[in-house]
């Protein structure tokens, strides 16, 4: 009896023993692209072997080449219609899009402009692009402020015109342009990334010039993590470690990141559209958001770098994203559902 009751263990062990060998092992790839959204874009994940990830990345890396071109205001691209195009055109008459960029603009204008209170706004072009040009300038120095004001008479987004059953894009303002600086990397990585689980890639972790989104989970179970960088120094790197659950996303926005001096003033690409200025409320802004508004992190970055804390503290808790305040006398705030 106990031969045969140890030969059945054992035949139970080798039953088992193929299902456990044929489980693919997971090996930790990485891919790393300097031509997107002008910045550095670093993807890592596991997957069964090494052509098995470069597949995954190469379509990943397709997706996201195809909203750059999408999203790109200051270039024109055979074959077509992008933000460029709309720009040179809509104040003339009705511009045709394709599903992406439609769909895109309709979610900036009734998704991303409202939750954060109209502070990312992507009419806001005619102001954004006097603050681009003076950054770029071989001696950058502060727009005119007449320009400016006369720039934010034309950023209503009320004359932002689009037509479902044409498709159409329409500025009922002549004078308007759009900028979408503030969200179209973040939508892009979102959208990417849920084409990429739809393809099979089950465990990333996208990093997309800082907007960072997790799929899965790396392959020993435990989540990804993802850091907040030091707005007022170099040491340390970052002031907080975040874990990213599946489909959560983390983006920082700051003054730190792209700015110019003069006079010895700083002087920061993200603008208040209340005064047309840079906005000086805070040093850095982190918005933490879960798989249902994952594609709203960046936007909220922007927007609530860009408002009064006390604004930014009540838009968070009438929404589901956690967000972190760093203050120029570095000091922090945070809302109530900021991981610990």
């Amino acid at each position: 009896m106990k031969r045969r009751l140890t030969a059945l263990a054992l035949t139970v062990c080798l039953l088992f023993l193929p299902l456990t060998a044929c489980k693919p092992q997971q090996n930790l790839y990485s891919s790393t692209w300097f031509d997107l959204f002008d910045t550095v874009a670093v993807v890592q994940g596991y997957a069964a072997d090494q052509d098995d990830w470069n597949a995954q990345a190469a379509a990943l890396y397709d997706d996201l080449s195809n909203y750059n071109r999408l999203f790109d205001i200051y270039n024109h691209y055979d074959g077509v219609v992008n933000l460029y195009d709309v720009n040179a055109g809509a104040a003339a008459e009705p511009v045709q899009v394709g599903d992406e960029l439609y769909a895109f603009l309709r979610w900036c204008k009734e998704t991303a402009y409202p939750v954060t209170d109209g502070a990312t706004n992507i009419a806001a072009g005619a102001v954004l692009r006097l603050w681009h040009d003076a950054r770029e300038s071989a001696s950058p120095a502060p727009p005119n402020a007449e320009a400016i004001a006369a720039a934010l008479e034309h950023i209503d987004i009320d004359d932002l015109i689009l037509d479902d059953a044409a498709q159409t894009v329409y500025f009922a303002d002549p004078g308007m342009t759009l900028d979408v600086g503030a969200v179209g990397k973040g939508y892009a990585v979102e959208q990417a990334a849920q084409a990429a689980q739809a393809r099979g890639l089950t465990s990333a972790l996208l990093n997309i010039g800082g907007n960072v989104r997790a799929i899965g989970q790396k392959a020993d179970g435990k989540a990804w993590t993802a850091g907040v960088e030091n707005p007022w120094g170099d040491d340390p790197a970052y002031i907080q470690a975040v874990e990213l659950a599946d489909g959560d996303s983390l983006v920082v926005s700051g003054d730190y990141q792209r700015y110019f001096e003069y006079d010895g003033v700083r002087y920061a690409h993200l603008i208040d559209l209340t005064t047309g200025w840079p906005a000086r409320y805070v040093s850095s802004v982190a918005v933490l958001a879960h798989a249902d508004t994952g594609g709203l992190a960046d936007a909220l970055s922007t927007g609530l770098f860009c408002l009064p804390e006390a604004q930014g503290q009540a838009l968070a808790e009438q929404n589901s994203y956690a967000v972190l305040w760093m203050h120029t006398d570095e000091t922090t705030a945070q809302s109530a559902d900021w991981p610990q």
